[in-house]
């Protein structure tokens, strides 16, 4: 019998944290679900990460309301993948002004915005449990700098007795990534370019270049993470434990696409020689068995030369998922 396809079978409720990081900043977990943080300054509020629905955003923002009245003015997007900016308009009825995102991130949203919405809400149906309220794409207000990573090119905001910079560390799980960084307090939001104990998606990702990226998130020497996915990583070793899981899944994952384009394996077979090396190590996280597939997709395509991700559409996602089936 066939798998069910992505997360089409994963609708059980998962339960929600809210807790407090240091004095301004907040990490909002889901056993594995997509994360979001909040940084809660004396003037205003910034949430990283928007989540996938305005429902979904609306729960956060009940949750913020039980410590702070301040105006939510900010809402960054660390990417463009759906199940994390389509919330966004609840945000913007509350009062936020700015939609926070890289140059990189506007240019994907441009190309493949509306085929990776529907996409995406075919592989979770749980996490877009009320996609009619969606009213269409998330759209950045504010853009930043997307050319060289690093520092030069950030963007500082201050809350009130808090400031956050924002800017591109490099590429990896997309090649617009942003990150949010409270250097005082020493609490960085990663977004999806770091995860813990979760599925590493990489289908849109740039292989290549992500260990050099987390290598750059370690420098910052981040006492408390905010991961995409997983639990929020407090004190330095645990911080550097979640840099070295995704470090780990990234590294395994793009050796064996390398040696299945070497061995000329196709698609079926690439999964085989990957689940080797993958299954032993990462087999038991949450969302293994919808990421691998688009990973080792994703693997393949990079290690033969397709630098630009291929888009994801509804249709060939369900095309990648039966040739394995078959």
């Amino acid at each position: 019998m066939s798998k069910a396809f992505a997360s089409q079978s994963d609708l059980s409720a998962k339960k929600i944290t809210f807790e407090q990081l240091s004095k301004h900043c907040w990490a909002y977990t889901a056993e594995g679900d997509p994360n979001s943080g909040v940084i809660i300054g004396d003037d205003y509020i910034m949430v990283s990460d928007a989540t996938a629905t305005p429902a979904m955003a609306k729960d956060l923002i009940k949750k913020i309301r039980t410590v702070s009245s301040k105006p939510i003015k900010y809402v960054l997007l660390t990417h463009y993948h759906a199940v994390r900016v389509l919330g966004a308009s609840a945000y913007v009825a509350e009062g936020a002004t700015e939609i926070i995102a890289s140059r990189g991130t506007l240019e994907l949203i441009r190309e493949r915005g509306a085929q990776d919405m529907q996409s995406e809400i075919e592989r979770f149906p749980r996490l877009f449990q009320g996609a009619d309220s969606i009213p269409g794409l998330t759209w950045p207000s504010m853009v930043i700098g997307n050319g060289k990573p690093g520092r030069k090119g950030s963007l500082s905001i201050n809350l009130g007795g808090v400031v956050v910079e924002i800017w591109h560390p490099g590429m990896g799980h997309t090649k617009g990534d942003t990150i949010a960084w409270v250097e005082s307090e020493g609490v960085l939001f990663s977004g999806d370019l770091v995860e813990y104990e979760a599925g590493v998606y990489t289908g849109d990702a740039q292989l290549e270049e992500w260990p050099a990226t987390l290598e750059a998130l370690r420098k910052l020497e981040a006492s408390y993470i905010v991961p995409g996915r997983g639990e929020a990583m407090k004190g330095k070793a645990d911080v550097n434990k979640a840099l070295d899981y995704t470090k780990r899944w990234v590294e395994t994952l793009y050796k064996c696409g390398q040696e299945a384009v070497a061995q000329k394996l196709d698609l079926k077979g690439s999964m085989a020689h990957t689940r080797k090396s993958m299954d032993p190590i990462f087999g038991h996280v949450f969302i293994y068995e919808h990421c691998l597939p688009f990973d080792v997709s994703r693997a393949y395509d990079e290690a033969s030369g397709i630098k630009n991700p291929r888009i994801w559409t509804a249709a060939r996602d369900k095309e990648m998922w039966a040739a394995l089936q078959a």
